[in-house]
């Protein structure tokens, strides 16, 4: 069976927008703002996070707590909350017309899992069902920052989301400068296969907001890109 064969028929008249980075990158701020930009525009919008299917999520929580997880379980944990938002949300309303907003993708699976030691190929021939998105910014920042950003307003960093269980580091900041670092090279060597719209996640935050309304211009409808470009003005 060949790796691009789709399981899920491809979805053909909504839009599908993606935003992928490290923990920190603001890329979920920057789709927030996206979301409420395109509401006022009046283009109907539904919005999908990385890991929250409610199939497998009390399932993925309760391995994180215990400390069970495995590369590969992880990986396959993912996957099936992914195929269950693809098959139940995505597709039905691309269909539809909706502008999908998903803050992470598949493109998340092929970086922390590749990282993790699952076999690159093996990975992608799992989510070879999902359609490609109509854009997919990925917002880079140096760890340090991301870091900085994250531990603003809690206490420490998570045992996964520093790669602990990589056994990289006994020291949870130090594991996770290397574990971060080493998934912003995958998304690097990702980026121009993949067609990804590099952002600079350091700039202002209502600077970056614009540069991606700009993008995101060429893929409204007629009525909503007039007012759009109105607002916007000239580049």
């Amino acid at each position: 069976m060949s790796a691009r064969k789709k399981a899920v028929p491809e979805p053909t008249r909504g839009r599908l927008i993606v935003v992928e980075g490290i923990d920190g990158s603001g890329k979920s701020t920057q789709l927030h703002l996206l979301d409420k930009w395109l509401r006022h525009l009046g283009v109907q919008v539904f919005n999908t996070e990385w890991n929250s299917s409610e199939v497998v999520k009390a399932i993925t929580s309760k391995g994180k707590k215990k400390v069970l997880l495995t590369p590969t379980t992880f990986s396959l944990l993912h996957a099936t909350d992914f195929a269950d938002r693809y098959e139940r949300n995505v597709v039905p309303l691309l269909r539809a017309g909706y502008f999908v907003l998903a803050d992470r993708y598949i493109y998340t699976a092929y970086a922390r899992d590749t990282v993790r030691g699952c076999n690159p190929r093996w990975v992608r021939r799992i989510y070879s069902f999902a359609a490609r998105p109509d854009a997919a910014f990925y917002y880079h920042v140096p760890v340090e920052i991301a870091v900085k950003r994250i531990l603003t307003g809690r206490p420490k960093l998570k045992y996964y989301e520093a790669g602990m269980d990589l056994n990289l580091s006994n020291d949870e900041y130090e594991s996770y400068r290397i574990f971060q670092s080493r998934i912003i090279e995958e998304y690097k060597s990702m980026a121009p296969m993949e067609g990804f719209r590099v952002m600079d996640g350091t700039l202002d935050i209502e600077l970056q907001q614009v540069l991606m309304r700009r993008q995101v211009l060429e893929l409204l409808p007629p009525a909503a890109a007039t007012i759009a470009t109105t607002e916007l003005g000239p580049a």
